[in-house]
């Protein structure tokens, strides 16, 4: 099984737990690093999370894993926060960010620029607006390769 395939499946073993106990997905990572592979599942909900609900999650989802054994690979699983600087990937990520600080990251120049830090000001299904200093740009969603909230200094 491919590693996207692997995310996809953790993500729909996990969800209608986290969506039961008031907890948001906001991503899932299977990746090799070294020699080593890891299975991560960022969790987050309203007011935040905190160690006890970390491990309530990865208590729930090693035992699901065990139970239906769908990595062949030795893995990691680490369940944590999203952090500060959490990934923006679904639609309601975006709605949430507008008028905040975030970083995008494109695959190929848009505007001369293929990195963007500043204020998220719009969103729609095609398209985000993010102010840079003065200047606006209109980035089309297929063109972007990393999202994030980021932290303004």
């Amino acid at each position: 099984m491919r590693t996207k395939q692997i995310a996809e499946l953790v993500a729909e073993i996990v969800e209608p737990f986290l969506e039961q106990h008031s907890f948001e997905l906001v991503d899932v990572e299977y990746v090799k690093e070294g020699s080593n592979w890891y299975l991560r599942v960022y969790v987050d909900k309203e007011n935040g999370i905190d160690v006890e609900d970390c491990g309530l999650i990865s208590q729930f989802l090693s035992a699901k894993l065990d139970e239906t054994d769908p990595i062949v690979n030795a893995y990691f699983l680490e369940v944590s926060s999203p952090g500060a600087e959490r990934p923006l990937k679904k639609p309601e990520d975006f709605l949430k960010a507008i008028e905040q600080h975030v970083f995008i990251g494109t695959y190929e120049p848009i505007d001369g620029l293929k990195e963007f830090e500043g204020t998220l000001t719009s969103y729609d299904e095609q398209t985000l607006s993010v102010k840079v200093g003065k200047k606006s740009h209109q980035i089309p969603l297929e063109k972007i390769a990393l999202a994030r909230l980021a932290i303004k200094f």
